[in-house]
C-alpha cells in the first residue's frame, strides 16, 4: 500500500488551535500517514481583502506544527507562485509521489461549496475527501463520488478576523493560538497597529 497523504490547504492568517485539531483528527480517522498543511500562496477566494504575507503566514504555520507528530508545513503552492489552486497542488503531489493516495481535507463550509470550485472534477479524481465536522454543525450534502470520510470534532469558535484584532490591540493570544507561532506574530509585528504585511511578491496571477 502507498503512503496516505492528506493536504489542508488554507490561508492560515493566523494559524490556530482550531487548524491543528482539524489537522490531528483527520489524521487520527482517516488513517493518514502525515498530514500536509499547504499555505496558499494567492488565495484567489480572498482576493476582496487584504491578507499577510505569504512568507509571515508559512512562518506561523511552520513554528504552530513544529513538534506535532504527522503534521507538515508544506510550502509547495507558495514556491509555485501566482494564484493557489487546489488542482494543481495535487497534480504535482501525485507527480511526486507515485502510488501515494492523497485526502483533501476540508471543513463544513467548504465542502457545501465544492460544486463552485474551480477545475473540481480534476480534484475528484486526484483525491478522496476528508471532511471535518464541528459538533452540532449540519453536514453538508456530498455526493458518493467524492468518496467522503467524516470526521468530528468538539466545536470550536475561533474566527480568524478576531485573532488579528486581538493582536493589533496587544491583548493575549494564549490558548487560541500555538505558542510557537504567537512568537512569530509578536516577533514580526504582524497585525501591529491593525495593519498587515502584504504579499511581498506579486507574482502574475495562474
Amino acid at each position: 500500500m502507498g503512503e496516505r497523504i492528506g493536504i489542508f490547504g488554507g490561508t492560515f492568517d493566523p494559524v490556530h488551535v482550531g487548524h491543528l485539531v482539524a489537522a490531528v483528527n483527520a489524521r487520527h480517522d482517516a488513517r493518514l500517514d502525515r498530514v500536509l498543511v499547504v499555505v496558499a500562496n494567492q488565495p484567489w477566494q480572498k482576493a476582496d481583502r487584504p491578507v499577510t504575507s505569504a512568507e509571515d503566514r508559512f512562518a506561523m504555520v511552520e513554528a504552530a506544527v513544529e513538534d506535532v507528530e504527522g503534521i507538515e508545513a508544506s510550502r509547495l503552492e507558495i514556491d509555485r507562485g501566482g494564484e493557489s489552486m487546489t488542482a494543481d497542488t495535487l497534480a504535482v503531489l501525485a507527480d511526486g509521489q507515485p502510488g501515494a493516495d492523497l485526502f483533501l481535507v476540508v471543513g463544513n463550509d467548504v465542502a457545501a461549496q465544492l460544486a463552485t470550485w474551480r477545475r473540481a472534477d480534476e480534484v475528484k479524481a486526484l483525491a478522496s475527501l476528508v471532511v471535518v465536522s464541528r459538533a452540532g454543525s449540519k453536514k453538508p450534502v456530498v455526493d458518493d463520488s467524492w468518496r467522503p470520510t467524516w470526521v468530528a470534532i468538539p466545536r470550536l469558535e475561533i474566527s480568524s478576523t478576531d485573532l488579528r484584532e486581538r493582536a493589533a490591540d496587544g491583548r493575549p493570544l494564549d490558548y487560541l493560538v500555538p505558542p510557537k507561532a504567537v512568537h512569530v506574530i509578536r516577533e514580526r509585528g504582524l497585525y501591529a497597529g491593525g495593519q498587515m504585511r502584504r504579499q511581498a511578491d506579486q507574482s502574475p496571477r495562474a
